[in-house]
């Protein structure tokens, strides 16, 4: 117990790049919590905070006609969107790097829907892909024996923190509409990406590009909670029970009521991921001067590079990153992560860490 102590009192104390959902509340979200702790309100979501939200959102997304659910958390939301778009015998084709196949324990597949993934370029998945991979699939005579593509789920930003296009965005549509397929786009790092300089895409016209997407809370400022919305008004028949079934209701709806409520009043959640994206192009530059090498290019709050391995294990000695995946036998890719909650006291600390620990050779 007295070595937990230590270790957890050590970690504490580290500047850390972690990920974008390691801080609690944003201090307007607990604010409004605090301020509306001592009313009674309807439960299920039923409250008027939540109703409050769902109008906000609708206005923010320029879709007057659209049902928006609120629900606990990114695997959820995932898992329970998809199950309820797809019959029972459809799975959901994704880019081979996609969160609902690598990262989300089977959650998809656990209700009986196939993960179909195909080669991405950069995370992302390419319209001429989904084409090729359709056009084999309909002109295959044993079709009928294999899960039937319905759904087709892309992340924005993607996992490796890069990000679509407005015409990529279009022709992927394009694709999905004529394949009979509906498009679902995982947000949970929206903001970032929406406020990113590299975007060339608002959330209304992002929202008019799919079937339906999510917008993040949890990574964005919020205790818990994801925002579901069906673009076109088009929600799933019964999906208040399907979201029941798979875990995702809260009693006490008002909690992520409130907490939207907040972050969609006078831009605040826009105003806080900027800033997140503020910190990464401050720290982008700040690994660049210390000569670590980019795994990818990425505009949005993740950054990949390349560390050897003596300088990682120097590293992880002062600060809280992740280890992503091997790159070579000396080399291990990397990601730090800003959030809206990273400070200027946090790169400034990385930046003289990384000098004193970059005098020798990289």
């Amino acid at each position: 117990m007295f070595c937990f102590s230590l270790t957890l009192h050590y970690l504490c104390n580290m500047i850390s790049f972690e990920c974008d959902y390691n801080n609690g509340a944003h201090p307007a979200v607990l604010r409004h919590l605090v301020e509306t702790n001592d009313e009674t309100t309807l439960t299920y979501g039923f409250d008027i905070y939540t109703e409050r939200a769902k109008e906000k959102i609708k206005l923010a997304c320029e879709t007057p006609e659209a049902d928006v659910f609120l629900l606990t958390g990114g695997t959820q939301a995932n898992a329970t969107v998809i199950d309820g778009m797809l019959r029972s015998y459809e799975g959901v084709i994704s880019a081979d790097t996609a969160h609902i196949s690598v990262h989300e324990a089977g959650a998809v597949e656990a209700s009986g829907h196939k993960v179909i993934t195909l080669p991405g370029k950069d995370g992302k998945l390419q319209a001429e892909t989904l084409e090729r991979f359709m056009h084999i699939f309909e002109h295959d005579e044993s079709r009928d024996h294999v899960p039937q593509p319905g759904m087709v789920y892309i992340s924005f930003p993607t996992e490796m923190g890069t990000l679509y296009t407005a015409s990529q965005l279009a022709e992927l549509y394009d694709t999905c509409r004529r394949h009979q397929l509906q498009l679902f786009v995982d947000g949970a790092r929206m903001g970032y990406g929406l406020m990113s300089e590299a975007c060339d895409i608002t959330l209304p016209q992002l929202a008019h590009l799919c079937d339906a997407l999510y917008i993040g809370g949890t990574k964005v400022g919020a205790l818990c909670g994801e925002a579901v919305v069906f673009t076109h008004g088009n929600a799933p028949r019964c999906f208040f029970s399907i979201i029941k079934r798979h875990g995702a209701l809260l009693a006490k709806g008002r909690l992520t009521g409130v907490q939207f409520d907040a972050l969609f009043t006078d831009d605040l959640y826009f105003d806080i991921s900027r800033h997140a994206i503020q910190m990464a192009g401050r720290l982008k530059a700040i690994l660049q001067q210390a000569g670590i090498r980019p795994f990818i290019d990425s505009p949005t709050n993740q950054q990949f590079v390349i560390l050897p391995n003596h300088l990682m294990h120097r590293l992880e000695q002062e600060v809280q990153f992740t280890h992503w995946q091997p790159y070579d036998e000396d080399s291990t890719v990397c990601r730090f992560v800003t959030s809206w909650a990273t400070k200027e006291e946090d790169l400034r600390e990385l930046e003289k860490i990384l000098s004193s620990n970059t005098s020798s050779q990289i």
